[in-house]
Parts: C-alpha cells; sequence; structure tokens
C-alpha cells in the first residue's frame, strides 16, 4: 500500500489489514505500550480546508508513533499563490516523508501522487473522505464484532462520506442502503462501482425504506465546506432526511448511530438520536486517531 487516495483503490484485504493494526495500535496506547513505529519521520499536512479532528488526530498520531508532523496551510504555500502542484509534490519530496492533504478537487491529490516519490494520504476531498469511513468501519466492529450480515444505512447528501461509505460497507461485506435527493445522488463513478453488488446496494428518496432493518445509521451535515452559499436551498431540499426517533425506530432495535462530526442539531440529526448515542459517535471520533495511525505505519514504511 503505497497511498491512500480515495477508497476505491483499496481491497477488502487491505481494508481489514488497515482495521486489524488500528486496533492493535489502540490497545497499545490504551494500556501505554510505546509503538514508535515512525521514529524522525515526518508528516507535510496541507490544508486547503479547515479541521478540527483531521488536523489534531494526524499531529498527535504522528507524534504518537514517533514522527512529527508540519502544519502547512495553503495561505502559507506557494501553491496558494499559483504555483503547480506537480512542482510542490516533487519539493515537498525532497523535505518529508509523507503528505496529507484536505482539500476540494481529488485530482489535486491524485496529481500529488503522481508527481511526488513519497506517500501521499487523502484527509478529505469533495470526492471522498477515506480516513473518516475508516474510522467508521473501526467502530462498527468494535461494537458489532464482524461484518457479517449487516447492513449500513445513509440518509442525507450524496457527497464525499456517501462516496466513501458506500465502497467501504460493500467491499468489507455489508449490505448498504442510502436514502437522498433526486438530485443529490452519490457520484455517478459510485454507483457504477455498486453494479458489482448486485443485492447489497439500494438507493432511493424514502428515509424509512433505507433505514429498515438497518444495524448501522449515518449521516452528515447538508451544506458541506464549499457550500455555505446554498445552506437555505439545501435546508428546503432535505428537510426530512434527518436521523430522528421515528427513522430509529424503524431500524433494528440495537442499531448504532453515527456522525462524522461537526453535527448540526435539529437538521440532519436530532439532539435526543445524537445524545442517546453520543458513546458511538464519539468512539468513532477517536477512531479516527487509531485508523490514521495505521494508515501512516502502512504507507509510511513504519515497522508492523
Amino acid at each position: 500500500m503505497k497511498h491512500l487516495l480515495k477508497m476505491l483503490d483499496l481491497s477488502k484485504e487491505e481494508i481489514i489489514g488497515i482495521l486489524n493494526l488500528a486496533d492493535q495500535l489502540k490497545y497499545e496506547q490504551k494500556h501505554g505500550i510505546k509503538h514508535p513505529r515512525l521514529q524522525g519521520k515526518t508528516l507535510g499536512m496541507i490544508f486547503q480546508k479547515s479541521s478540527t479532528r483531521t488536523r489534531v488526530s494526524f499531529e498527535v498520531g504522528m507524534y504518537q508513533l514517533g514522527g512529527s508532523a508540519l502544519f502547512l496551510s495553503s495561505h502559507d504555500l506557494q501553491i496558494g499563490r499559483g504555483e503547480p502542484v506537480q512542482d510542490t509534490a516533487r519539493v515537498l519530496s525532497r523535505f518529508l516523508d509523507g503528505i496529507m492533504i484536505r482539500t476540494y478537487a481529488q485530482q489535486e491529490v491524485e496529481d500529488l501522487a503522481k508527481y511526488g516519490s513519497i506517500p501521499v494520504i487523502n484527509g478529505l476531498t469533495d470526492f471522498c473522505h477515506p480516513c473518516q469511513v475508516l474510522a467508521d468501519l473501526m467502530t462498527i466492529r468494535e461494537y458489532k464484532g464482524s461484518f457479517d450480515g449487516l447492513k449500513m444505512c445513509y440518509i442525507g447528501d450524496g457527497n464525499n462520506m456517501a462516496n466513501s461509505l458506500i465502497v467501504g460497507g460493500l467491499k468489507v461485506g455489508m449490505k448498504v442502503s442510502i436514502a437522498c435527493p433526486k438530485d443529490y445522488q452519490p457520484d455517478a463513478q459510485i454507483l457504477a462501482f455498486t453494479e458489482d453488488y448486485p443485492g447489497k446496494f439500494q438507493m432511493t428518496d424514502n428515509v424509512l425504506e433505507a433505514a429498515k432493518d438497518a444495524d448501522v445509521l449515518l449521516t452528515d451535515v447538508w451544506a458541506s465546506m464549499g457550500q455555505e452559499e446554498e445552506k437555505a436551498l439545501r435546508e428546503k431540499v432535505f428537510d426530512g432526511y434527518q436521523i430522528n426517533a421515528e427513522v430509529v425506530a424503524a431500524a433494528k432495535r440495537d442499531v448504532m448511530v453515527l456522525h462524522c462530526l461537526p453535527a448540526h442539531r435539529g437538521e440532519e440529526i436530532t439532539a435526543d438520536v445524537l445524545e442517546a448515542h453520543a458513546d458511538e459517535i464519539f468512539d468513532e471520533a477517536e477512531n479516527r486517531l487509531h485508523a490514521q495511525k495505521a494508515v501512516l505505519v502502512k504507507v509510511m514504511g513504519g515497522n508492523q
């Protein structure tokens, strides 16, 4: 595994390998076992989108692995002033051992990997969010013990989270259902991917139909970063695409609820549902740290 660019690039075996290592690293951290697998290595973190969980988890993760991380805002880099990404990739490859980038265009991530000579990790693009979904899968397996026979349901915008959840869920063997408005469906490339999993994927605009007998319910904000001007429109379009008591009742009795955060209570999820499932949601947030540490070790060549 050389890079983490998108979930589509990973095999089931690679996903399970990351999750197994993440479990091991979490155990070691909880029991005070040092694991400096990336001793002396440096990760450059490029941020063109703001972040709480991505920045903190990668920075802390590198520290716990014995390495260091550099915060590189696009406002401070020449890439923010028009330097071609291929030049930035070549230069940073001379200084760093790895790059994590959180940006808008997926192509920028792909180009960094193409022109650079060091591992690249996608911290989020408008197309996908592989780091978050690996943490989601880690949390689901922690609570449910296995992916076998599970149904995952995502409700809301067919955005980067939906794209990555569909791919990750199907690859590890779950059934996946999506409820979204007709004009806000997942990327066509992702829908084409689902054709390889007949009988395992469902897409509808009916929230209760999608949630029926689900083992896991997930959602995301109605307006993501860069869509702030669409907020009023999206509030109308997504009215009803909410995880609430009625939706939870349609799922399995022991359903778990996850949210990648930040959450807008009263919009995509009600406050009572979020608080009832807060343990799961904040375990999910913590698992960003452990899943990303596993990715860092996998791509940056640390002792596993």
